[in-house]
Order: structure tokens, then C-alpha cells, then sequence
């Protein structure tokens, strides 16, 4: 949101700046160059998290979580395990 905005400016245009908020634009209102407020789009039609992202500073997500994971590991070589437990099964008797 780089659109700055002064009071002044503001309040004497303010339909023309609510028609482009509207449209989806944001603006940072200034008062003698130092922000005050800032004048965003309505959330009503976001999803939920960009609700979070708005109101609480939320992060979005960069990754999935299941790619960040290791990879399986290949499983161990050797005899089957049936074939293992037959030979345990035929030593015990």
C-alpha cells in the first residue's frame, strides 16, 4: 500500500478516494507527513485467512508443511519377513 493520502486531500475528495477504495485500492493517511490511519478495502468478500493476515498481522504461508518434511526413507534390505519368522518359527521346534 503505497498510495499516501494528506487529511486535507482527504476530506475534501473523500468520495472520489471511497469510489477507488471500493475498487480495491488502499491508501495511508498522512497529517503532516506522518501516518495516522490507514484507509483499506472492506474484508467482507476475503477468506478467512486473508481476514487474519489483515487484522492480526498474520503470515501467508510460503510452503506446504508435507514438503518441508524428509523424504521416507527406503526400507531396510534383506530376507522378506516371512521368510525370516518361517526360519525363527523352524529353529524353536
Amino acid at each position: 500500500m503505497s498510495n499516501t493520502v494528506g487529511v486535507r486531500e482527504l476530506r475534501q475528495n473523500l468520495s472520489r478516494y471511497l469510489d477507488r477504495v471500493k475498487a480495491g485500492e488502499g491508501f495511508i493517511v498522512t497529517e503532516r507527513g506522518e501516518e495516522v490511519a490507514r484507509l483499506t478495502p472492506s474484508a467482507r468478500h476475503e477468506t478467512p485467512l486473508a481476514q487474519l493476515v489483515a487484522e492480526r498481522g498474520a503470515s501467508i504461508p510460503r510452503a506446504d508443511l508435507l514438503d518441508t518434511l524428509a523424504p521416507p526413507t527406503a526400507p531396510a534390505q534383506g530376507p522378506p519377513s516371512g521368510d525370516v519368522l518361517d526360519e525363527l518359527r523352524e529353529e524353536r521346534f
